[in-house]
């Protein structure tokens, strides 16, 4: 199928999707109905369903056909033009992913008590039919969890490491709890940090989804738009993004508004669920000092610790979290390539990559600012 309005909405949402709202039906129909996802975004859906005999649906798979490596995070740009200099079309290629947001979540949606490995081997099977209709060289499942890129691997889909800064809770329950556990100088910093930028604000307030007005959701885009212009990034959500999801998605989708002089002038987008809070995009009206990590990061944190939330993943890249609490923490691709030489090639550098991911996530982990003794 190619759009997901073709597949049962409950259904789909009754597969097991982990904390991750991201491959969410409500999530992937605000994409493709604003074109953020589509032939002429480039990325093309195509879902792949496996049901049992009595034709209720046990697993699925979101995948996209793409003439491109834009929007991904796991990044190939080497292995494209490695293939190029070797005279192959490296394009176009199958992804497996949510789509945009970098975030690690289950690619392989499974029905509860389902044999995992048996749907698994189908649904990659049919990831490589897709693949071969396509023309597409090679196949990539991009964010996966742990377990899912062991049983690829058994597939035949070697595995690649790479990492990424979440924030665990670790037990906390109070903003104080989780001050208490920094080393002393990182405490006074983020007190120090969140002071300076808290007396020139009026306060952080939580939107929920379904509450917000059509002026929130401009503002929003607004914001979005201005952040990607001012860092020479892509605006792969497209016009009226914003306002879909909070009709689709509502109950996940949730707004950090700051408001400073009775106004607002930033916020935050965020998805949240009982196991997870995600944050993703952020801008301003006026850019204050220290805002960023006020409306993105301590306050998310708070939020988490009066939830009870277990998880916080602010998006990809960034040491200035390792910081204020995030820790380097493993992300998870596997990958298929369909030209002998350059799967063996490409293999090998993963393997060697890995050894070098790992050495480094130990040495930003040394950076830590908890107390010795409390930085896992």
């Amino acid at each position: 199928m190619e759009r997901i309005g073709e597949v049962d909405r409950e259904a789909w949402d009754r597969l097991d999707h982990g904390p991750s709202p991201f491959l969410r039906h409500g999530f992937l129909g605000a994409l493709e109905d604003t074109g953020s996802v589509g032939r002429r975004a480039g990325w093309l859906p195509v879902y792949l369903l496996a049901e049992d005999a009595a034709g209720a649906l046990v697993g699925a798979v979101a995948a996209f056909v793409k003439p491109h490596s834009y929007g991904e995070y796991i990044f190939d740009w080497s292995w494209a033009s490695a293939a190029e200099r070797a005279g192959l079309d490296y394009y176009p290629k199958l992804v497996i992913a949510a789509p945009i947001p970098p975030a690690t979540g289950r690619r392989v949606l499974l029905a509860p008590g389902v044999d995992a490995d048996a749907v698994t081997a189908a649904l990659a099977a049919g990831a490589r039919e897709v693949a071969d209709q396509a023309g597409c060289s090679s196949i990539h499942w991009l964010f996966t969890t742990a377990d899912e890129q062991a049983r690829l691997g058994r597939l035949g889909f070697f595995p690649r490491a790479s990492f990424q800064f979440h924030w665990h809770n670790r037990g906390w329950s109070s903003w104080d709890d989780f001050l208490g556990a920094l080393a002393s100088r990182k405490r006074k910093q983020v007190r120090k940090e969140r002071a300076r930028v808290q007396a020139q604000i009026d306060g952080v307030r939580w939107v929920p989804g379904r509450e917000l007005t059509a002026a929130q959701l401009d503002a929003l885009d607004r914001w979005y738009r201005t952040t990607t212009d001012n860092h020479g990034g892509h605006d792969y959500l497209r016009p009226g993004f914003f306002h879909r999801v909070a009709e689709t998605l509502p109950d996940e989708m949730l707004v950090a508004e700051v408001a400073a002089g009775g106004r607002p002038i930033a916020g935050a987008l965020f998805f949240e669920t009982a196991a997870g809070l995600y944050g993703r995009y952020w801008g301003t009206d006026r850019p204050l000092e220290l805002l960023h990590f006020e409306t993105a990061y301590y306050a998310a944190i708070e939020r988490c610790l009066a939830r009870g939330t277990p998880l916080f993943e602010a998006g990809a890249q960034g040491e200035h979290k390792l910081l204020r609490g995030f820790v380097p923490t493993p992300t998870y691709s596997a990958h298929w390539i369909r030209h002998p030489g350059l799967a063996e090639a490409i293999a090998d550098f993963c393997a060697r990559e890995a050894l070098g991911v790992a050495a480094r996530m130990t040495a930003l982990a040394e950076h830590a600012p908890y107390r010795r003794g409390d930085d896992g």
